[in-house]
């Protein structure tokens, strides 16, 4: 019995160190993939220590020999565009990537807006009729998982290459996309999309930990990195959640559910705890938790109602929802911000009692059924029976985010551990950066953070002063958060502009295709066209006008200041139906600042205001919902926000903490 046992654990381990001699490669290297024309290719992976290894692609062969450690990394010589061509890996046995073109790779990163999706939760303008064009196979995008880590990661924890069409452009990056699809429809080459973002972030979690140490500014937070304690907090946050969770559901909670009766009508509801709907669950005993509740509501229906169909309105999930009446499947959306409107069949409802049931998984953030109570209701014909007030609830499964207990800006740089790291030695040409919105009550700081984060992924990708562009942030909130009373997005988008003192970079302005009651404007054609336009321009030398009008500077005449623009195209134009100039400014020496009337000639614009005699300084545009700027060039691009002065904003004492 002993030698059989030994025997067998001899074959297990022999297994084991065969799986472990394998060669890999990292995910981002796939079938589909995108790789860097006209510049050497990297390509690394693992293997056994020492092992022999053979790359071929296209017509190049090289071999190396995996170091102490199993890791291993070549060069291929540099590409002309073109393809479909094979990657093969050859050590102890083979490996194989198909379908591979040669062209441009560019890095999106950001927040919400770079995330945001052409149709599922994003839906931008005219969505249905851009996915049915969306047929170039020459674009292609990997969309790296939305993952955190305390620690730097080398490998992606999923994600795959996807070749553009109908039937998968609607999970493409918007603002990705239509960058990719400017530039591919005036170069024909193609593109690889490398999209890593994740909403609502802040750049320090892009930012490395040695960036933080290698600042004289940031040098504290580097400190408090090094000092704190992450795996003590992560036990106090899990047991505060667990804490939470059985306090919610009277001291019940022991482990994942089986939740194969949860959607029946026979299933017993009634030792389940109630929870008042809509709204989300953090606000109601459940704060820190991400995962997955079931929802179950009794309904009674009549006679006259039994076995018709029927219209069932849930208001918003976040984010994802399967819904059931009577143990049947009606509807399902993964968008968190969507009404929920599902048709019932007839037959499905019958006399007397039946059961509504709703599994909610949340990945982050809010969680729970959220709106306004007249969008929960059951419509049958003329009737409608409101379905808002208590509904009995049940945690089924809590999610690994919650159990981690850190969210992307909990600590810094967690996902450039997780999320930029592991693409390091990728080749790429540039990147295009979308964020900003969650850096906003801290705009002076961000005139540090944002070049360090922009100058720290060169140094560690090696690969000099690479092109990095970045979206303005747009127009957004009320108009009262202006130069007289404060505008901290006044304040992010100059110190964007700020930035351009880094060597290649590039700024897209997009104040005026914004919305200010939406954080997510619809209008991502005109974002992508945008950064194309510089890219275009910096890249690959084309010309023309690629921005809209920069201030440069400006001089005083009396009761008037004269300012002059660069980058003013064919010509100065005011967007109004009468000509008229909106969107300037004017204060005196008491900084109190009065709307300016404004003439434009030739690469100038002279302001004035009837109630400043004696004008100190100038704005334009400097408030949160910027819309009402309306000067151009005459290529139609809008001139960028600025202000002649350098007063003290809201937002100069804020400063960036790891808040333990």
């Amino acid at each position: 019995m002993i030698v059989k046992k030994t025997l067998l654990f001899l074959l297990f381990l022999t297994a084991k160190l065969a799986v472990m001699a394998d060669v890999s490669l990292p995910r981002i290297f796939g079938d589909n993939m995108v790789l860097q024309r006209d510049k050497p290719i990297s390509v690394w992976g693992w293997a056994a220590k020492g092992e022999n290894l053979t790359i071929q692609f296209h017509q190049q062969t090289k071999k190396t020999k995996a170091d102490k450690s199993g890791k291993w990394q070549v060069y291929l010589e540099p590409e002309m565009a073109g393809g479909p061509y094979q990657l093969s890996i050859k050590g102890k046995n083979l490996v194989t990537i198909k379908n591979i073109l040669v062209g441009e790779v560019w890095i999106c990163s950001g927040q919400s807006n770079m995330e945001m999706p052409i149709a599922g939760w994003g839906k931008i303008d005219n969505y249905e009729v851009e996915i049915g064009n969306a047929s170039y196979p020459q674009i292609r995008q990997f969309k790296v998982p939305n993952t955190v880590s305390t620690s730097l990661q080398d490998n992606v924890t999923g994600g795959q290459w996807d070749t553009c069409s109908p039937a998968t452009a609607g999970n493409f990056s918007a603002t990705a996309y239509f960058f990719a699809r400017e530039i591919y429809q005036r170069l024909k080459i193609p593109i690889g999309l490398i999209n890593t973002s994740w909403g609502g972030t802040q750049s320090e979690a892009w930012t490395s930990k040695k960036a933080f140490e290698e600042s004289e500014y940031f040098k504290p937070v580097a400190t408090a990195m090094n000092q704190g304690n992450v795996d003590s907090i992560l036990q106090e946050r899990k047991a505060r959640v667990l804490k939470n969770i059985q306090r919610a559901q009277d001291g019940k909670y022991s482990g994942p559910a089986n939740t194969t009766n949860w959607n029946k009508t026979t299933f017993d509801d009634s030792k389940w705890p109630e929870m008042k709907l809509p709204g989300v669950w953090e606000n109601q005993g459940l704060d820190g938790f991400d995962g997955e509740i079931w929802f179950r509501k009794t309904i009674t229906i009549n006679k006259q109602d039994a076995g018709k169909p029927a219209v069932l309105e849930l208001a918003k999930i976040d984010d994802i929802d399967e819904t059931y009446i009577n143990g049947v499947k009606v509807g399902s959306i993964s968008t968190w911000d969507e009404l929920r409107k599902y048709n019932v069949a007839a037959g499905i409802l019958s006399e007397g009692q039946n059961v509504i049931s709703v599994k909610v998984t949340d990945n982050g953030g809010g969680g729970g059924i959220y709106g306004e109570a007249a969008d929960m209701k059951l419509t049958i014909g003329d009737h409608q029976q409101p379905l808002n007030g208590n509904w009995k609830f049940q945690v089924a499964a809590i999610s690994n985010s919650t159990y981690q207990g850190l969210g992307p800006n909990d600590y810094p740089s967690l996902l450039f551990n997780a999320m930029i790291n592991p693409l390091l030695p990728y080749t790429i040409q540039g990147a295009i950066w979308y964020q900003g919105e969650a850096n906003a009550g801290r705009a002076y700081e961000y005139r540090k953070e944002f070049p360090l984060m922009i100058e720290d992924w060169r140094k560690r990708w090696n690969k000099g002063n690479f092109p990095f562009f970045f979206v303005q942030l747009s127009t957004f909130g009320k108009a009262d958060a202006n130069s007289n009373n404060g505008s901290n997005w006044a304040e992010l988008r100059e110190a964007q502009a700020m930035t351009l003192s880094l060597p290649h970079t590039g700024m897209a302005v997009t104040t005026d295709i914004g919305n200010p009651i939406d954080i997510h404007p619809k209008n991502k054609q005109d974002v992508g066209k945008r950064l194309a336009f510089i890219a275009l321009h910096d890249v690959y030398q084309q010309q023309g006008e690629y921005i809209g009008p920069v201030f440069t500077s400006n001089k005083i005449e009396g009761s008037r200041v004269v300012l002059t623009f660069t980058h003013t195209g064919s010509g100065l134009v005011a967007k109004d139906k009468y000509g008229y100039i909106k969107g300037f400014e004017i204060a005196g020496a008491d900084k109190k600042f009065y709307p300016a009337s404004g003439i434009i000639n030739g690469n100038t614009i002279t302001v004035e205001s009837n109630q400043i005699k004696n004008p100190v300084a100038v704005r334009y545009n400097w408030v949160d919902d910027a819309s009402e700027g309306n000067v151009f060039n005459k290529e139609w691009l809008p001139m960028a926000p600025f202000r002649t002065d350098n007063w003290d904003g809201i937002t100069v004492k804020n400063k960036y903490r790891i808040d333990w």
